[in-house]
């Protein structure tokens, strides 16, 4: 489901209202944000970081497929089921379908907070589909934050993730080495490479993005709310220059 249901470190709802008296008089202010980038880039790290420190509810469609195809989510709603359906039969999940899973998000898409939107759209289907509904609820879009990064680095880094099979923590040989090889610092489970986290896999997923996106950058682009940010550095440095991003719109 989306991030306003997750608890954050601190042990709150990453999606309730953050305590923004502190914030740049530029950032108090209900930004609809969304989130675009290549496999790799981290994202849904700066989704998280961006819900859990101004309150806007972090929407992932990685998220909302993963709660489909899961058993153990509970009574599926019909988008859930109509994708988990195409998911079982190895097929992509429309368009529409896809839109169908994001639009049972529309409580969070009106709040009052605002929200981001991480892993959609994809195509640009789904960016019409987007745009038509936030015209028809009068939400005008703030910004697309675009995070870019030399395919270099992205194949750099996702060759080298290892991910926990129990609780799925995230580490990489170089950068964030688990203490024992192989183990799970976190809950001692076993850490495994993904099949696609290979170069040779991993070159064509984002030959695949870059195809998928040009569309989008330039739909976004006319519609001047393109705001590209470099994704290379720390998550706090990245953070930082989403914020200046933002801050520069405002």
């Amino acid at each position: 489901m989306s991030t306003q249901n997750k608890t954050n470190d601190a042990g709150g709802l990453a999606g309730a209202p953050a305590d923004n008296s502190t914030l740049p008089k530029e950032l108090r202010r209900a930004w609809r944000l969304v989130l675009l980038g290549a496999p790799g880039v981290g994202k849904g790290t700066q989704g998280e970081l961006l819900s859990h420190r101004h309150g806007m509810c972090h929407i992932s469609t990685g998220d909302l497929f993963r709660a489909a195809g899961s058993r153990a989510a509970g009574e599926k709603t019909p988008a859930m089921a109509e994708a988990m359906n195409y998911m079982h039969r190895g097929e992509l999940v429309p368009d529409a379908t896809v839109w169908a899973l994001v639009r049972e998000q529309s409580n969070s898409i009106r709040s009052r907070d605002g929200f981001l939107l991480d892993g959609f759209p994809r195509t640009l289907a789904q960016a019409e589909l987007l745009k038509g509904f936030m015209e028809d609820e009068k939400l005008p879009l703030s910004a697309v934050v675009d995070y870019e990064m030399p395919h270099s680095e992205i194949i750099y880094r996702l060759s080298g993730r290892r991910i926990c099979a129990k609780c799925k923590a995230v580490f990489h040989v170089t950068w964030r080495p688990s203490k024992v090889e192989g183990v799970c610092d976190e809950c001692g489970g076993r850490l495994y490479r993904r099949d696609d986290d290979n170069p040779e896999s991993i070159a064509i997923r984002l030959e695949a993005y870059q195809r998928s996106t040009s569309p989008l950058i330039e739909f976004y682009k006319k519609q001047g709310v393109l705001t590209p940010v470099d994704a290379v550095g720390s998550a706090e440095e990245v953070y930082a220059r989403t914020i200046a991003a933002l801050q520069a719109r405002a």
